[in-house]
């Protein structure tokens, strides 16, 4: 098998922005909500503060399933936007890195009849089962 270890750099999104349509692993803030039983609603600062990482794509212009434009923000698979931070929005991206190739590669996608020899290249060339 192939060394599967990878080097992560995170960029500042307040400093600098991914191309357009790439592909990123996105460090997240935000908020859950509260808790309906437990918290007020009235309470703006409740609910639990999070930080996680979700893949998503850069893109210098999309357009919702609402018809609004957004400019220079992130979308994940299920078209959520999130903008990078400091810009009004209730899940900001803090950091960005680009993600990895796929193992024994240099590409980050593999369609159709070439899957299975690279998956074969990646796990040194064992049949698959």
């Amino acid at each position: 098998m192939t060394n599967p270890n990878t080097v992560v750099t995170w960029v500042d999104a307040r400093d600098r922005l991914p191309r357009d349509g790439t592909p990123v692993a996105a460090a997240i803030t935000g908020r859950y909500p509260a808790d309906s039983a437990g918290e007020s609603g009235s309470d703006t600062a409740s609910g639990e503060e999070f930080w996680l990482v979700r893949p998503m794509v850069f893109t210098t212009l999309h357009w919702s399933e609402d018809g609004a434009e957004h400019r220079d923000c992130f979308v994940d698979s299920d078209g959520v936007v999130r903008l990078p931070y400091g810009l009004t929005s209730a899940e900001t991206v803090t950091h960005w890195a680009e993600l990895p190739t796929l193992p024994s590669g240099t590409t980050h996608l593999v369609l159709g009849a070439d899957v299975q020899s690279a998956l074969q290249n990646a796990w040194g060339a064992r049949p698959l089962t």
